[in-house]
């Protein structure tokens, strides 16, 4: 029997390069040959751990604030990356997009992946944020997108520590690999590829990593 080609993937919900990133890779599986043998694990990463639950402005202003730019450079640079996820057949509107706190999402991932539904989590929370103006830091919110992908336990979830530790974990890990910005996909445990990369650089990488292990 052939080992699982794993592929852990450090991600944040609120960071658009990830959800790009997460369709390209989407697009370069269907052309990788051993996909059948592809294992994927979301890892959690949280760009701001002190990020607020909820905050009164749009998520331009915080942009242009946090980078220290014109709010019209920032909102520029959202439209650019909306029209990147248009190409890949999704609607997102950053304009409308609510920021906040992703400490509670990434447990709700880790949850998820216990019941073998890790996938569809992430999937759901990044169109919530990204196309439907979701506060993903609301547990009613959080509990209600888990209901739509089959996930039970989300409300006992939130109202406990559970899954804090295996958070904690991944961070501490992408610290320990010199992580420091996501996505960060690390494939079969040899090769790093970090950045929202072209689907055709992802399969080269794909490819080169599944040679690797037929000479090991």
């Amino acid at each position: 029997m052939t080992a699982p080609f794993t592929i852990d993937i450090w991600s944040d919900v609120v960071c658009p390069f990830c959800y790009l990133g997460k369709a390209n890779l989407e697009q370069a599986l269907l052309d990788f040959e051993h996909r059948e043998h592809v294992v994927r694990r979301y890892r959690a990463f949280e760009l701001d751990s002190n990020a607020r639950a909820v905050y009164d402005e749009p998520l331009p202003e915080l942009i242009a604030r946090k980078y220290g730019i014109a709010v019209e450079q920032a909102s520029a640079s959202q439209v650019r990356l909306e029209a990147q996820a248009l190409d890949m057949g999704m609607r997102w509107s950053l304009a409308n997009a609510r920021h906040a706190n992703s400490f509670d999402a990434h447990r709700l991932i880790a949850l998820a992946n216990a019941q073998d539904k890790q996938l569809e989590m992430v999937e759901r929370l990044f169109r919530a944020y990204f196309s439907e103006a979701e506060l993903i830091s609301d547990h009613a919110t959080l509990v209600r997108l888990a209901s739509d992908v089959g996930v039970v336990g989300a409300d006992d979830l939130l109202s406990s520590d559970d899954f804090g530790k295996e958070v904690r974990v991944d961070e501490e890990q992408a610290l320990e690999l010199g992580i420091s910005g996501v996505p960060s996909m690390l494939l079969d445990g040899r090769f790093m590829v970090v950045g929202a990369q072209p689907p055709e650089t992802l399969l080269d990488v794909l490819r080169r990593a599944w040679a690797r292990r037929e000479v090991l």
